[in-house]
């Protein structure tokens, strides 16, 4: 299969998945954000996306709501944790609280060691991989309830 083909096929799979909107991240507590890698830093559509929240974050409506991120890329070496810092960057403009995964449980071993949050590379998910977002899940939700109490 070539890649444009493989594209068409996995649009077709999201093509019923709801996209965020800024209103959406208006009233989240906390964010979980995945985004492909795209030469080491998020995707240029993300950071469009981003660009669309400016009303929000001059407001301080982003402040003090967790976040915390994962990416892929073709390879496992591909930047995916400059990725990641950088998806961080955004949020530390936004003075959102981010909640890294770090070394705070066994997985970060398991699943390649990236203490800033899980990549991985194309493809279905490991199982080490699917342990690692119910960690990095459970964490964000945790951390977004205590902010919010």
């Amino acid at each position: 299969m070539n890649e444009q083909n493989a594209w068409r096929e996995q649009t077709e799979k999201m093509k019923d998945i709801p996209e965020a909107t800024p209103e959406d991240m208006e009233w989240a507590d906390g964010y979980f954000i995945s985004d492909h890698t795209r030469f080491g830093v998020p995707s240029s559509q993300f950071r469009t996306f981003v660009d669309t929240l400016r009303p929000l974050w001059q407001n301080g409506d982003l402040a003090n709501k967790a976040i915390t991120a994962t990416t892929s890329a073709q390879n496992p070496k591909g930047g995916q944790e400059m990725t990641i810092q950088s998806t961080y960057t955004t949020a530390m403009h936004w003075g959102a609280i981010i909640v890294p995964p770090g070394y705070a449980d066994p997985i970060r071993f398991e699943d390649g060691g990236n203490p800033y949050g899980n990549s991985c590379t194309i493809g279905a998910l490991s199982d080490s991989g699917k342990k690692s977002v119910v960690f990095k899940s459970e964490r964000l939700v945790n951390f977004a309830r205590k902010i919010m109490d």
